[in-house]
């Protein structure tokens, strides 16, 4: 029965992994996009990353509407002692001419005025008034716009980058907690050959064929593997929990993995692909935009401003509203910087410095990422070839177990031998299953390098 079950595994394994199966790879596509979906939706990294985003949509609305009109309600009173006068001095200038018309009139009609101080500050006195303002030239109003709007897309660049990242740290963890999963039921199958063996040796023993000598280094073995079996017990319980994690879910919450699909070769990955849809390259080219409008910008002193406003409103004392308070007042401001010490001139200058170190970034970014490309492909081969000498070392190492135990039950192998045996195969499932999940990560490391993973599901 054993041999009959190593034997069918082994092949069926191979015969997945050299021929794949397109439908069941399909499913388990779907199965980890599902996944991706749901950490899109609740990782924490990423909803911080919206939210940058977010800001930097607020921040374009609030340069928008810089060029929409500002309405403002102002008011101030005042109330005064002392200080600064004016002298009038109407008296001196009526009382001589009163006096010459009361003598002509011989009557005391015109009296007498005494000369006039007045303070120049205002006592209660009051001024409320609303003030509408617009700009109508402004070229750093234009320029602050048109860097808002780059730095919005530039900021979307980086929520594609952090999901890039994301998901092939979803895949990695994916593929570490099923390559557990595959060591624990290796380890497991080990335990049912060891308790086969516990089983054939004591009753060989009971019938006085062995010694007790194979009984209990068989039972030795199976504590060995009981303990392997918990470290990889407590491996899988860690892998969970980081996916879960990613996911920002329960770190107990149960992952559902498909033995069929993910033991596929899931796609051939296309060697033509290049760098081109890396969102760092866009984030890059972005920002060099960014820094030629913020050069325009600094230069943007050369252009004069030009604005309007209108004041509607009411001044006068003891808080007196009536046709003589109110009041309107029109104008027109201009501004232009003929000079300022050189001080935008330094700022262009450090616009263009920006621009120049942007270039050389592009540059060493787009080699960068060449470099990462190539060693992804590398890795992939690599990974590919030794997830094909898994399979034929599996199936030997079955093949050689099935042999040394016919032996051993013939009486013509030490039962070191066999234990040797067993060791071999139970160390080609587990190098099987590292080479299926390096062969996987390899792929999802070179699907992130090429940017090919459809952000749009």
């Amino acid at each position: 029965m054993y041999t009959s079950f190593i034997r069918a595994s082994v092949l069926l394994t191979g015969w997945m992994l050299i021929f794949g199966n397109p439908v069941m790879a399909q499913q388990q596509n779907r199965q980890l996009d599902d996944y991706i979906s749901l950490a899109f939706a609740q990782n924490q990294g990423l909803k911080q990353q919206n939210f940058d985003l977010e800001r930097s949509m607020f921040a374009l609305k609030e340069a928008k509407s810089m060029y929409m009109p500002t309405v403002s309600m102002l008011g101030s009173y005042t109330k005064s002692a002392g200080g600064r006068t004016i002298d009038v001095p109407v008296g001196d200038l009526v009382n001589p001419i009163y006096t010459a018309l009361n003598q002509l009139t011989s009557s005391s009609k015109f009296p007498q005025v005494a000369n006039q101080s007045f303070l120049l500050n205002p006592d209660n006195f009051y001024d409320v008034k609303l003030r509408t303002s617009l700009p109508l030239i402004n070229a750093e109003i234009r320029y602050n716009k048109l860097i808002k709007q780059k730095l919005i897309s530039s900021q979307q660049a980086a929520v594609n980058v952090y999901k890039r990242a994301l998901v092939k740290d979803i895949k990695t963890a994916y593929y570490h907690y099923f390559q557990a999963l595959q060591g624990i039921e290796a380890y497991r199958s080990a335990e049912l050959l060891i308790n086969e063996n516990i089983r054939v040796n004591t009753s060989l023993l009971r019938n006085g064929v062995r010694n007790g000598t194979a009984l209990l280094r068989a039972q030795t073995e199976l504590e060995k593997n009981n303990a392997a079996l918990i470290n990889a017990q407590r491996t899988a319980d860690n892998a969970k929990a980081y996916f879960n994690f990613l996911l920002n879910r329960s770190l107990t919450e149960t992952i559902q993995t498909d033995s069929v699909a993910i033991a596929a070769i899931l796609s051939v990955p296309d060697t033509t692909a290049g760098i081109g849809g890396r969102e760092e390259l866009k984030q890059l080219a972005l920002l060099k935009d960014v820094n030629n409008l913020d050069y325009k910008l600094q230069r943007s002193n050369l252009i004069p401003k030009l604005s309007t406003f209108i004041d509607l409103g009411s001044q006068g004392m003891d808080f007196k509203v009536n046709d003589k308070t109110r009041y309107y007042l029109w104008g027109v401001n201009l501004q232009w910087d003929i000079f300022t010490g050189g001080k935008n001139k330094f700022r262009a200058a450090q616009a263009q410095s920006n621009i120049r170190s942007n270039l050389a970034k592009i540059d060493e970014t787009e080699q960068s990422f060449k470099l990462q490309l190539v060693q992804a492909y590398n890795n992939y081969h690599s990974a590919k070839a030794a997830c094909a000498s898994a399979v034929s070392g599996l199936s030997f190492a079955g093949k050689y177990y099935r042999d040394q135990l016919k032996a051993y039950r013939a009486g013509q192998l030490l039962y070191l031998e066999l234990i040797d045996a067993q060791d071999q195969l139970t160390s080609a499932k587990l190098r099987m299953a590292d080479a299926q999940a390096d062969l996987q990560i390899t792929l999802a490391e070179l699907e992130r390098d090429q940017a090919a993973y459809p952000l749009n599901n």
